[in-house]
């Protein structure tokens, strides 16, 4: 693994994970502001070294997006849009009884049955698909369990059967939400914002500052979500994808 470098315009790291699931030499690049040409050249030369590369455009700027798509046969991908809400002042929502949160949760196979995500970049990319993008979400969750930075908010039914989960974990001042779910099965709606709200208030007890979360461009239920929970739109990030097999 090469050690991470971070530049003012470009961090750029191997993707190790990737590397070892994908079976095929990973990187990803940020691009954290409009880059010059001679920062471009330099960043093109380190492309090749790679057969995947992750090139995130933070901000969506446009002249990087020139440079991506007049130097590249890098596609789009995905469009990540990024949330924040504050955590201000005296906090106590009313925690249903059916939620619980766990830190270092043991494997629990309902959790990940229900993890059923329809927004992808790991299938929506063909290449990344193929070579098993539908079972990343899955890893996610398994290589979740038994962490203690990691943490699960539960929700179950009447019958004690689990119906909806929030996966977070904290980064210093903020909580971060990775994945959320609930049980195709539910007919009534209320869980996922019962979930927020448990995370919400086990945030502020943490002496967190804000929630921070990030969803698909494409995925118009979990955006429509977040703003009526009182989320604020901070990011529009794009995310390419560059092949060179």
């Amino acid at each position: 693994m090469k050690e991470e470098i971070t530049e003012n315009a470009v961090t750029f790291h191997d993707l190790v994970w990737d590397t070892e699931y994908f079976g095929i030499t990973s990187a990803k690049a940020i691009l954290n502001r409009p880059l010059s040409i001679n920062e471009w050249v330099k960043l093109k030369t380190r492309f090749k070294d790679y057969q995947f590369i992750s090139i995130v455009n933070l901000n969506s700027e446009p002249v990087n997006t020139q440079l991506i798509g007049k130097d590249t046969c890098a596609f789009l991908a995905d469009v990540n849009i990024q949330f924040v809400k504050m955590i201000e002042g005296p906090h106590a929502h009313e925690v249903q009884k059916n939620i619980t949160v766990h830190q270092s949760l043991e494997r629990n196979d309902q959790v990940i049955d229900i993890a059923d995500f329809q927004f992808s970049k790991f299938t929506e990319d063909p290449e990344l698909a193929k070579r098993g993008g539908d079972q990343v979400y899955r890893k996610w969750l398994i290589n979740s369990f038994n962490k203690s930075e990691k943490f699960y908010a539960l929700s179950k039914d009447e019958n004690g059967e689990l119906n909806g989960f929030l996966l977070h974990s904290y980064l210093g001042n903020s909580c971060v939400i990775e994945l959320i779910a609930v049980s195709q099965n539910v007919t009534k709606g209320g869980i996922g914002t019962s979930l927020f709200k448990a995370v919400e208030n086990e945030a502020h007890q943490r002496g967190c500052g804000e929630i921070r979360v990030g969803t698909q461009v494409r995925n118009k239920g979990a955006i429509n979500f977040y703003h009526k929970l009182g989320c604020k739109q901070v990011g529009c990030h794009q995310v390419h994808h560059l092949w060179n097999l």
